[in-house]
């Protein structure tokens, strides 16, 4: 029945929308928030002012989401993870189940995103093109189960097209993932393009570049 609900929800004008989500699902959404023609029902919503969810994105079976001032979700995009409980990933204590969007930070057209352990996307990082997959759980072989890890994008990161990241994996702030990238573990030096599969670092990138310092997401 919820379910149902929910979608009638969907189709409703944006201020019953907002109204109905705040008062029955007690999500946190500022004023100057909005939530396109998508079903976005997380376990818990957090949207800051001028955060923006475009039309026809899916985000369910999360713990929770947060998207910074002025991020952005566009469109086609699905969200999804694991709730908390259940018989998969018990051993993992303190899974955290979200999505976490920094200020500024953008999220294109038609990703998939698994949140079955915490996705961190940096404050002023766009993840760009379509087609990508951020993915952080997987099949231990060894153990013989489901296994998670989290992964972190860092701030004023650029992430190119079609890309895979997986569990553990870390993208330093201020970098840049090129296209067709496979991102499987943590980098810690900034001010780098990572590219490969596996992604390895190729070269450097100056401090000074402007995307590095710019005072809004949007790139004219």
């Amino acid at each position: 029945m919820k379910r149902l609900a929910a979608l009638a929800v969907v189709f409703l004008p944006w201020s019953l929308k907002r109204w109905l989500l705040r008062r029955f699902w007690g999500y946190r959404i500022a004023d100057g928030a909005r939530i396109g023609l998508s079903y976005v029902f997380p376990g818990h919503l957090v949207m800051e002012e001028g955060a923006r969810i475009g039309h026809l994105n899916v985000a369910i079976h999360l713990e929770r989401m947060e998207c910074g001032a002025h991020s952005i979700i566009e469109r086609s995009n699905w969200i999804t993870g694991h709730r908390l409980g259940g018989g998969h990933f018990g051993h993992r204590a303190g899974r955290d189940s979200a999505l976490v969007l920094g200020a500024h930070a953008a999220i294109t057209k038609q990703h998939i995103i698994d949140c079955t352990d915490k996705v961190e996307i940096g404050a002023f990082t766009t993840l760009a093109g379509y087609h990508s997959q951020i993915i952080t759980h997987g099949i231990d072989v060894v153990d013989g189960r489901q296994d998670c890890k989290p992964i972190r994008i860092g701030a004023y990161c650029l992430v190119g097209t079609r890309v895979i990241v997986l569990g553990g994996a870390a993208l330093p702030d201020r970098s840049v993932l090129a296209a067709g990238s496979v991102l499987n573990k943590a980098h810690g030096e900034e001010f780098a393009v990572y590219a490969g599969q596996p992604a390895v670092r190729v070269k450097g990138i100056a401090p000074e570049a402007a995307y590095f310092h710019r005072p809004q997401g949007f790139v004219d």
